[in-house]
């Protein structure tokens, strides 16, 4: 009889949602959590910016619903990242001082992104080319972002 591989599978993903689940300052020090902001971040830019190349006929249509689905990932875990509240890195303090205006934003974020992931799932890149054009990092940055120097 053949054994499944199935359970662990099943168990690792279980212990992959737990983790997900836990606050990332219950495991990690301040500049682990700033570290971590900092790849999500980039992650949520890499992302547009892939997308962009997609729209632009740049880079393969087939992979458009894939890239919008991990742009929606990438900007649930940007809450996540933030909500350890702790200050510095590219971050203004104003993120916390203002956390019901910025967790806002970044639910609305989400809310976009995800409906962003439904177009190019139903309508791949004709459907999402005139959304990405709605969705802007520059308000939050402007406001919540230290400049780049």
């Amino acid at each position: 009889m053949k054994r499944t591989t199935a359970l662990p599978r099943l168990a690792w993903a279980g212990i992959a949602f737990v983790g997900a689940l836990l606050p990332i300052g219950a495991f990690a020090d301040d500049q682990d959590v700033r570290d971590y902001r900092v790849h999500v971040m980039k992650t949520l830019g890499e992302q547009f910016a892939a997308l962009n190349q997609i729209a632009k006929g740049k880079a393969p249509a087939a992979d458009v619903a894939t890239q919008a689905q991990v742009l929606n990932i990438a900007a649930g875990m940007a809450k996540i990242a933030f909500t350890p509240k702790v200050p510095g890195g590219d971050a203004k303090p104003e993120i916390w001082d203002k956390w019901d205006d910025f967790s806002k934003r970044l639910d609305e974020l989400v809310a976009a992104t995800a409906d962003l992931a439904k177009a190019a799932q139903q309508g791949g890149v004709a459907a999402v080319t005139p959304k990405l054009g709605g969705l802007s990092c520059k308000g939050c940055h402007d406001d919540y972002r230290v400049p780049k120097k």
